[in-house]
C-alpha cells in the first residue's frame, strides 16, 4: 500500500514500444453500460461518452494522474489484443473466465446474473425442462453463452445458437421484433432495454450470479494491475461504485410496460406538435430540450390544458404564484407554459452551491420543481444533520421522504413537505429524458436572442446529462 501511495502520480509505462501517448490506455466495447456516444447538439465536436464502466475507469485515471485513451473495440478480441500488449487493461461487464489464458481479472466489484427474454407473445419457458428442444440465442463469447454452455450438459436437448452483435441492444431488439424467439442476456441490460423495447418479458435466470471484473495481461505491468485493486477497494469503500450504478441503473425500473409504450406512442404522435417549443426553451435558458419535454411528459402528459386539483395548469403544471414570477400570462398557452417551465429549472439551478455536480445538479433542480426550493433546502439541511451527503443525488433521495415524518418537519421553519413524490418526479424524468435521447436526435433551431428570464440567457445546447463535464474523445478501434 505504501508502494500504491507513492507511486500514484507515477507515468504508466507505455503499452507497447514506440507509441507516443502517454497514459492509460484501455480496451472497451460499445453497450449502454460500457461505452456509448450520443448526439449532444454541439456542431462540429466528437460526441461525448457516458457508460458504467467508462465513468468507472475516467475516475481510477484521475486517481493515478494520468489521461485515458479508450479503444473502442469488441469484447471477443480483447484476449488477443492485452497478449500484444495494445493496452494496460480491457473492461467491459466482464465476468472472469476460469479457462482464459495469459488474462488476469481484479476483484469483482459488482454482480449481475443472466436472463431469458422473449417477445410478450411467444411463450416462455418457467422451468428448466422446458428449454428441451428450444433454441436460445446469445451474444458470440459471452458470459451467457458459456451458461448455455454449461446448461447444455445437463440439457443436451437444448439448441444454442450465437448471435454477433456488438452492441447488447442489438440482440434484444431482434427478439422485440421477433427475429429471435428465445434470448439469454445479462438483467442489468435487459433492466435497460425495457425502457426502450417493453414488449419484451423476462424469465427464468439460469445459471448462478456472476461477478464483474477487470481484465488485465498476466505478464503486463503488475503496478497496473495492483493500483486497479486498489483502486476498486478504495471505491467500494467510499461509495463511488454505488453512485455510479445509481447514476445508470438506479432508475430503471420505474415504469411498467403500459408506461413506455404510451411514451414512444406520443413521442411519435404528439412530440412533433411541441418540439420546436421545446427546443426553443431550452436554447434560451442552456438546457437539453429532451430534458424539458421529459418534464412536461411527466407532469402533463403534454397536455396544455392540464389541471390539477390543487390548481398547477398548463404543459409544465405551474401554480399561480410561480408562473406570475415567471411572467407567464397564460398558463394554458403551451409555448409560454414551456418557456416558464424551462426558465424556472434553470432558476432552480443556478441557485444551488456550486460544488453540486451534473447530472444530481439537474435531478436537484428536478426535485425543487415539484416541491419548491424551500422544502428541498430542508431536505438538504436534515441530510447534513444524518451525515449524508446533500450533494449527492444518491444520498438525497432517500432523505426527501424524510420531509413528511413530523419527527423531521417539526423542526423544520418550512413545515411538511412530500419529498416522496419529489423523488418519484425526477427519477420517472430520468427515464422518460433517457427514451428521449434515443428516440429523438437533437435537431437546434437557429439561433435567436434570448428572451428575459430568471436564468442567464445563452443559446450553446447543454450535453445529455450522464455526458456533462466528462467529454471523452473515442479512439478508434485499432
Amino acid at each position: 500500500m505504501a508502494c500504491l501511495s507513492a507511486c500514484d502520480r507515477a507515468p504508466l509505462p507505455l503499452p507497447e514500444a514506440g507509441q507516443e501517448q502517454k497514459g492509460l490506455v484501455v480496451l472497451i466495447p460499445p453497450g449502454p453500460l460500457t461505452y456509448e456516444t450520443l448526439e449532444n447538439g454541439d456542431e462540429g465536436e466528437t460526441p461525448s461518452a457516458s457508460g458504467l464502466e467508462h465513468d468507472l475507469v475516467r475516475a481510477f485515471a484521475e486517481s493515478l494522474g494520468v489521461p485515458v485513451r479508450f479503444i473502442v473495440t469488441p469484447a471477443v478480441s480483447f484476449p488477443q489484443r492485452l497478449a500484444r500488449h495494445k493496452a494496460h487493461m480491457a473492461v467491459g461487464w466482464l465476468t472472469p473466465d476460469p479457462k482464459a489464458e495469459g488474462i488476469r481479472y481484479s476483484t469483482p466489484y459488482l454482480v449481475s446474473s443472466s436472463v431469458l427474454v422473449a417477445h410478450e407473445a411467444n411463450p416462455l419457458p418457467r422451468r428448466l425442462a422446458q428449454l428441451d428442444h428450444q433454441t436460445v440465442v446469445a451474444i458470440a463469447d459471452s458470459q451467457q453463452h458459456r451458461a448455455l454452455l454449461d446448461l447444455q450438459k445437463q440439457h443436451p436437448r437444448l439448441v444454442i445458437e450465437t448471435y454477433p452483435a456488438e452492441m447488447p441492444f442489438d440482440l434484444l431488439e431482434a427478439v422485440a421484433t421477433r427475429k429471435i424467439a428465445l434470448a439469454l442476456v445479462d438483467k442489468a441490460v435487459l433492466d435497460i432495454g425495457l425502457n426502450f423495447f417493453p414488449m419484451l418479458q423476462a424469465g427464468l435466470e439460469l445459471g448462478s450470479r456472476h461477478p464483474i471484473a477487470w481484465m488485465f495481461p498476466a505478464d503486463g505491468d503488475p503496478t497496473v494491475a495492483a493500483r486497479a485493486q486498489h483502486f476498486i477497494a478504495e471505491a467500494q469503500e467510499n461509495g463511488l461504485i454505488s453512485r455510479v450504478h445509481d447514476r445508470y441503473l438506479g432508475h430503471v425500473k420505474r415504469l411498467d410496460a403500459l408506461d413506455v409504450t404510451t411514451f414512444t406512442t406520443r413521442i411519435a404522435t404528439l412530440l412533433p406538435r411541441y418540439r420546436a417549443m421545446f427546443e426553443e426553451a431550452g436554447r434560451k435558458n442552456e438546457l437539453d430540450w429532451r430534458l424539458l419535454a421529459a418534464l412536461s411528459y411527466q407532469e402533463s402528459h403534454w397536455n396544455p390544458l392540464n389541471t390539477s386539483p390543487t390548481g398547477v395548469r398548463g404543459m409544465m403544471m405551474l401554480t399561480t404564484e410561480t408562473a406570475d414570477r415567471l411572467g407567464v400570462r397564460n398558463r394554458l398557452d403551451p409555448r409560454e407554459s414551456i418557456l416558464g417551465g424551462a426558465r424556472y429549472v434553470s432558476f432552480l439551478k443556478n441557485r444551488l452551491p456550486v460544488d453540486v455536480p451534473e447530472p444530481d445538479r439537474t435531478w436537484f433542480a428536478l426535485a425543487a420543481y415539484n416541491i419548491g426550493p424551500g422544502h428541498f433546502n430542508a431536505a438538504r439541511t436534515i441530510a447534513r444533520q444524518l451525515k449524508a451527503d446533500a450533494n449527492s443525488w444518491f444520498e438525497m433521495k432517500k432523505v426527501l421522504p424524510l420531509l413528511a415524518r413530523p419527527h423531521y418537519y417539526s423542526r423544520l421553519k418550512s413545515g411538511r413537505g412530500r419529498g416522496g413524490e419529489a423523488v418519484i418526479l425526477a427519477e420517472n424524468v430520468r427515464i422518460y429524458y433517457d427514451i428521449l435521447l434515443r428516440h429523438a436526435p437533437y435537431a437546434p433551431l437557429p439561433p435567436e436572442t434570448p428572451g428575459p428570464g430568471l436564468s442567464p440567457p445563452g443559446n450553446r445546447p447543454r450535453l445529455p446529462l450522464h455526458m456533462e463535464a466528462r467529454k471523452e474523445h473515442a479512439a478508434p478501434a485499432s
